[in-house]
């Protein structure tokens, strides 16, 4: 993609409306209508995309064109006229005023571009040259490419890079709420941890009360199993002895 970050040059408000005055055939809807390549005021190859003749208008602008490099914009009823001149060649395109400046100039730069890459691109090589000198070589590539900026436009880099900052703003995004789910879950494994030790917690606590109470329950029946212990010695004992014990005594002083 060639470069287009400069300034747009300046809009020259002239109008041409006497000059070419209106035609019964109806303009182009599409956004580039009318696209050349001039040396001086020569046309050497152009293409047109609408049926309403702009020559009478492109031949004066390009009769006002100053020898030196420059560029500009002229604006003529609805249309406008972008034009950029280096070493004595012009690039021009005729565009819709809804198309607005940054696409026809990208649409020249690249025009410019596959124009000074033909092997005899250079003023000199047709300086003499008649017109429409280049229609049938260079006609082609003006014509495909205005197809191709009117169907399609290749994104410019400012649009580029407001894409890629959109991307980049999106997946920052996306990175935050990733960030802000994880710490959801990870405040939620904290709270179902923290439920855990209270119930562990709880459960030890639950522990040893129940050891307790086992503990008690247990001395409780070693308590009552000395207790029946005690009464069967008595009452074994009482078999024999009478239930005062006295009779044992009694047999032993016989």
């Amino acid at each position: 993609m060639p470069d287009t970050s400069e300034n747009y040059p300046a809009v020259d408000t002239t109008s041409y409306q006497t000059i070419c005055p209106q035609s019964s055939h109806p303009a182009s809807t599409m956004s580039l209508i009318h696209a050349l390549v001039a040396r001086g005021s020569t046309v050497l190859a152009e293409h047109k995309s609408g049926q309403r003749d702009f020559s009478q208008a492109t031949q004066t602008i390009l009769s006002k064109i100053p020898p030196n490099n420059s560029k500009l914009t002229y604006v003529w009823e609805q249309y406008l006229f972008h034009y950029v001149s280096e070493g004595g060649v012009t690039y021009l395109v005729m565009a819709d005023d809804s198309a607005g400046r940054r696409m026809p100039f990208t649409f020249l730069a690249e025009l410019q571009q596959r124009f000074t890459s033909l092997p005899s691109a250079s003023s000199d090589s047709f300086s003499s040259s008649p017109s429409y000198a280049l229609q049938g070589s260079f006609g082609p590539t003006i014509a495909q490419l205005m197809q191709t900026y009117n169907t399609a436009p290749p994104a410019d880099e400012l649009t580029r890079a407001q894409s890629e900052l959109a991307q980049v703003k999106d997946i920052m995004v996306q990175n935050v709420e990733q960030i802000l789910s994880r710490g959801e879950r990870i405040e939620l494994l904290v709270d179902k941890t923290d439920n855990m030790a209270s119930q562990a917690t709880a459960f030890r606590r639950g522990a040893r009360t129940v050891r307790r109470s086992m503990w008690w329950k247990n001395k409780r029946v070693v308590g009552l199993s000395f207790v029946v212990a005690l009464v069967l010695m008595w009452v074994l004992v009482a078999q024999f002895c009478g239930a005062g014990l006295n009779q044992c005594g009694a047999k032993s002083d016989s």
